[in-house]
């Protein structure tokens, strides 16, 4: 069964993080990623880059209009993810409290199943 964990950042929480707590923090990740690596779980990881960058695409009579910034504005923005391989949503869940994010008050980290999916796609 493959699981999308979303971590959701909230800026003003990490900079107000002490040099060692980031620096935990980045350990931890690493951390993270080689033991799903080795345990085969981990699909891919992505970290996303700041919302202000984003650019929302919608068309409107058959053109395509652009704005700057992200759809929503809010503090907490989806910062990156990992997908995952596993047997059950309860291992799942078990990875994802061993997220170093998961521990830090103010930042989310969100699991959820992902319904389908088709592979890689050719660029």
């Amino acid at each position: 069964m493959k699981f999308l964990i979303s971590l959701h950042i909230n800026q003003s929480v990490l900079d107000a993080l002490t040099d060692e707590e980031k620096e935990a923090l980045g350990n931890g990740v690493s951390a993270f990623m080689e033991s799903t690596k080795k345990s085969g779980e981990l699909i891919a990881a992505q970290a996303l880059a700041d919302p202000s960058q984003a650019a929302v695409v919608s068309v409107r009579g058959g053109q395509p209009v652009v704005t700057d910034g992200p759809f929503l504005e809010a503090k907490e923005f989806l910062g990156g993810y990992y997908l995952i391989d596993v047997e059950s949503k309860e291992r799942a869940i078990e990875l994802a409290a061993q997220v170093p994010d998961a521990a830090i008050e103010g930042l989310g980290v969100e699991v959820r199943q992902v319904m389908f999916s088709e592979g890689q796609l050719d660029a």
